[in-house]
């Protein structure tokens, strides 16, 4: 069940400057993770801003020029639902092992909210949607 076990952790995000990058895939599931990630940077008093890619792919690239750019951290978020190809696989390790490779590179928080489901209901779950 989504939520359990969460961390309940209080940030002062007052001065800081995150950028929420989310992959078009998927919208109505990502566009509930966009909503989550907006509402607890309001709540932080963080400034924010968001930039849409075409996938899950692209979210290292961007994430890195954003931190480069002068962004304190980025929270990236996209869903990926495994298929009957190994495009899922793919994709997955790549959005994986690049975000963590730009937070190591760069030496900045990077959030990772990339969905990785069997099908649309366990995404539909982990965003709190209907």
């Amino acid at each position: 069940m989504a939520g359990q076990g969460s961390p309940s952790i209080v940030v002062d995000g007052k001065g800081l400057s995150i950028v929420v990058i989310a992959a078009s895939w998927h919208d109505e599931i990502t566009d509930g993770l966009i909503a989550g990630a907006v509402r607890i940077l309001e709540t932080a008093g963080a400034t924010h801003s968001l930039i849409r890619v075409p996938g899950a792919f692209e979210l290292p690239l961007v994430a890195q020029t954003a931190l480069r750019a002068g962004a304190d951290a980025v929270v990236c978020l996209g869903v990926i639902i495994r298929g009957g190809t190994p495009h899922f696989d793919f994709v997955s390790n790549a959005a994986t092992d690049g975000l963590t490779r730009v937070a190591l590179d760069e030496g900045k928080p990077v959030g990772f909210g990339v969905l990785t489901l069997d099908d649309e209901q366990q995404g539909l779950d982990r965003a709190g949607l209907p």
